[in-house]
């Protein structure tokens, strides 16, 4: 399934059909539940860090009304930079939510 919402962007990176799907799973509950939220920019890039726990970088943002949500994590792996990245997202789309509700 491809996700038309959903745009990669590989820096330094090969892309990766597994990765991607497994970010579309981690990014399925955002559209889910923030109907609000039309489009995702996932950037995976790979930065020279000194420790081996970071060094593989998830950047997303996400187009929604008001500021763009911006989100990026650095792992030892993609999988958990996404996982973080995507929570971090779900927060801060949380507190957009409640906002929205406000006015």
């Amino acid at each position: 399934m491809n996700d038309p919402n959903i745009i990669f962007e590989y820096h330094d990176v090969s892309a990766s059909e597994a990765l991607e799907t497994f970010t579309r799973e981690k990014l399925n509950p955002i559209f889910t539940k923030f109907d609000f939220v039309i489009r995702a920019d996932v950037f995976f890039k790979v930065e020279n860090t000194s420790s081996d726990n970071t060094g593989k970088v998830c950047g997303i943002r996400l187009s929604a009304p008001g500021p763009r949500l911006f989100a990026e994590s650095s792992s030892y792996n993609f999988q958990d930079a996404v996982t973080e990245t995507v929570s971090d997202l779900t927060t801060q789309l949380k507190k957009r939510k409640e906002m929205m509700k406000t006015y």
